[in-house]
């Protein structure tokens, strides 16, 4: 963290190397933040559960080799008992030692036939919750991305109140100088240029100060792309991604927003867990093979060792497990119920984040239009009253505050400005629509199913599993359902543009 706190602060005062737009830094971010790689490596791990469900349906084949050596001691007392020879018939004399030996060697396969329906419902578990960590890595991805503009809208913002400040020390400055100049003339007071000097020295506290955060907001931005921020050009339209009225904004959300529809998926999941404890009550059948030798292991002759072949169908039956099933079945259904209930809890977080995130955008485009008038009409009080005091009609304090005033509202319009787009940002994130392929016109979006799709038939599918696991669906009581993928949002075209293309027309509100 000091290392690039460091790098922020001495890139606060580096002369920017290259023009960069907010599509390459959320690119670079897409393909390089810790975070959303993290994410994706998290997917893939949930991705190996499905196959560890499907192992299920699959045959199981093992290699086993022992061999035993037995020693008997016959004690005196015993004799005539005990057999010492091994020949059958007890011993009718002393004590006696007997030492035998043998050796097995063979392999042994199980196939499952039907499970009672745990297979199937262990799949339907492993589909739900891999639906669940897509949805959570677009959860991811869209913070990333918005943590990615926030950091560009904060970089640009401060390097315009750097600016602001600069500008408004120089014209005080210039003011300072003015003022002695009448002094040393008689034309103004000492009080005067002390006031002169007091907004100086204020003015470049405003400035130290302002040059930190912007070194503050440098090192955020270097944190969450990657590299130093350049030189930033304004941010492009989003209005392309924006619904018109916040009714619309809800019906998107609704549909496609990551975090409800993870937590419905995650509401699947639990559910399929509830067939899978009640399919423990299910009896089961598999076949079960064995092909093995058999013989002495001292001495060793291989032709002396006998070759068994057994086969057999297997059927187990549970009968009582000290109330353990039943157990897990009132947990499963009880943890269903809270991720059934969690469904509108999440519904009302989003409708909550997303209409306060609206809201917000609607504030910020009237503060826009307000701080730039404002801006305007202070240009032009300063510039009247620099005039009017020169002639002696308006006094020192008097430009001091025209001229704070005006970097006052300077600041406030940049401010707006900014706050205005991260509210749209934060409204799209919501609605589920702040997502790489509709902001990054150069690469590829990441496909969480790519590595599914390899892994579904990957080393360990047998093609005989297909029908296997649709006995195990159809013979599960009660039926068990498999997990479909609720559609997505299409792309939305054009994607981020240079500013001197993109769209600026705003949504109505």
């Amino acid at each position: 963290m000091t290392a690039i706190c460091c790098v922020g602060v001495a890139g606060a005062f580096a002369a920017p190397a290259v023009a960069e737009t907010l599509a390459e830094a959320i690119a670079l971010a897409y393909d390089t933040n810790p975070n959303l790689q993290a994410q994706r490596s998290t997917q893939r791990v949930l991705d190996e559960t499905y196959v560890q469900a499907r192992s299920g349906f699959r045959p199981q084949l093992s290699f086993s080799s022992d061999e035993s050596f037995l020693e008997t001691r016959t004690p005196r007392g015993a004799a005539g008992f005990i057999d010492t020879t091994g020949s059958g018939i007890p011993n009718a004399l002393g004590s006696g030692i007997l030492r035998t030996n043998s050796a097995f060697a063979g392999f042994s396969l199980s196939q499952p036939i039907w499970t009672g329906g745990r297979a199937v419902a262990a799949v339907s578990a492993a589909e739900a919750d891999i639906l669940s960590g897509r949805e959570n890595l677009r959860r991811v991805e869209s913070q990333v991305l918005l943590s990615v503009i926030q950091a560009y809208l904060d970089v640009r913002r401060d390097q315009e109140g750097v600016r602001i400040r600069e500008q408004n020390l120089r014209v005080l400055q210039e003011q300072l100088k003015e003022t002695k100049a009448r002094f040393d003339v008689g034309e103004l007071t000492r009080t005067d240029v002390a006031q002169s000097e007091s907004r100086g020295a204020a003015a470049r506290a405003l400035l130290s100060s302002a040059v930190a955060q912007l070194a503050i907001s440098r090192a955020s931005y270097t944190a969450v792309v990657g590299r130093n921020p350049g030189e930033l050009q304004p941010a492009p339209s989003l209005a392309y991604l924006l619904p018109a009225n916040a009714d619309d904004a809800f019906g998107v959300a609704e549909t496609f927003s990551p975090v409800l529809r993870g937590q419905m998926y995650a509401e699947e999941a639990s559910r399929a867990r509830v067939s899978a404890a009640r399919a423990e009550r299910m009896p089961s059948l598999s076949l079960r093979a064995q092909y093995g030798l058999t013989g002495l292991a001292n001495p060793f002759d291989s032709s002396h060792f006998t070759r068994e072949l057994t086969g057999e169908a297997v059927v187990t039956v549970p009968l009582f497990t000290g109330g353990l099933t039943t157990s897990r079945i009132r947990q499963q259904v009880e943890r269903n119920n809270t991720d059934r209930i969690n469904i509108e809890t999440q519904r009302r977080a989003v409708l909550q984040t997303l209409t306060q995130a609206w809201n917000q955008l609607v504030a910020a485009r009237s503060n826009i239009a307000s701080t730039e008038e404002a801006v305007r009409a202070a240009e032009i009080a300063a510039e009247g009253t620099r005039q009017e005091q020169r002639v002696g009609l308006r006094t020192t304090i008097d430009t001091l505050n025209a001229e704070q005033e005006l970097s006052n509202n300077q600041l406030s319009a940049t401010g707006a400005r900014h706050d205005e787009y991260l509210a749209a940002a934060t409204v799209l994130s919501a609605m589920g629509r702040l997502e790489g392929k509709n902001l990054i016109p150069t690469i590829s979006p990441y496909d969480p199913t790519r590595n599914f799709r390899k892994l579904r038939f990957a080393l360990g599918y047998v093609p005989w599993e297909e029908p296997i696991a649709a006995i195990d669906r159809v013979l599960s009581v009660p039926p068990i359902g498999s997990t479909t993928q609720s559609p997505s949002e299409a792309k939305i075209a054009p994607r981020l543009q240079p500013p001197s293309m993109a769209r600026v027309d705003a949504p109505k509100t």
